[in-house]
């Protein structure tokens, strides 16, 4: 039995089956891996593929990202290389050769639907906004504290991490305090509302991380924010 080798960049899954002509599929295996944040080909993922028995078939499907952005798959069988770059586009090894296979957001939730439902929930992230040098949520942050707990409770083994920024108005060195200082507080708030302290990490990242780039000494009231992220 021979080995050939994938390469994915970012993707969100991709289903293998392997069966016998006529028989029901004996072999599944899911594959997850994050999306790239940089290069198309940023992430790496080396995949074996049953080659060296009769009548195995090796199906891969490219799903579409959660957030709309764009991914992509290339693989490759020998000097064969495909690249599946649209939701739902799949390839198939059919002895040596690959060959693109028919395949649509119907028919995958058809035959992969119990599968698709066994993968883990996707993180999510909230916005809250401060008041101009403080620490003071603004008064939609009772709304959105509120959504963060029950996507927690949604989550059998969640963990947060909460990320602190500031406007440019003020020093680098000031901004990085109170970046910390503001996901501090929203730790503190969800800690008094029964969040588990030990599944929350803070960080501040001061001006680094604008929303919305300004030059220097501009009070962009949507730099002003805290980041929570569930995963």
């Amino acid at each position: 039995m021979s080995h050939r080798s994938s390469r994915v960049s970012s993707f969100q899954f991709i289903h293998r089956l392997h069966h016998q002509p006529g028989a029901r599929p004996h072999t599944t295996m899911n594959l997850l891996a994050p999306r790239a944040s940089t290069a198309p080909y940023g992430l790496t993922v080396a995949l074996l593929l049953l080659t060296g028995c009769a009548g195995v078939t090796d199906r891969v499907i490219l799903l579409p990202q959660a957030d709309g952005s764009t991914s992509a798959l290339e693989v490759s069988a020998g000097a064969q290389h495909l690249r599946l770059d649209k939701p739902y586009a799949a390839v198939e090894l059919k002895g040596k050769t690959l060959q693109v296979a028919p395949a649509d957001a119907a028919s995958v939730q058809k035959t992969y639907g119990a599968l698709l439902a066994m993968q883990p929930a996707k993180p999510r992230s909230f916005v809250l906004q401060f008041e101009p040098n403080t620490n003071r949520l603004s008064a939609s942050a009772d709304a959105v504290l509120t959504e963060v707990r029950s996507a927690l409770a949604a989550l059998p083994a969640g963990d947060m991490v909460i990320t602190g920024h500031t406007d440019r108005v003020g020093t680098l060195e000031a901004n990085d305090r109170l970046s910390l200082t503001r996901a501090e507080a929203v730790r503190d708030i969800l800690v008094a509302a029964g969040v588990d302290r030990a599944l929350i990490t803070v960080v501040g990242r001061g001006e680094r991380e604008p929303a919305v780039p300004t030059e220097d000494e501009v009070a962009e009231a949507r730099n002003r924010r805290v980041e929570i992220r569930i995963r």
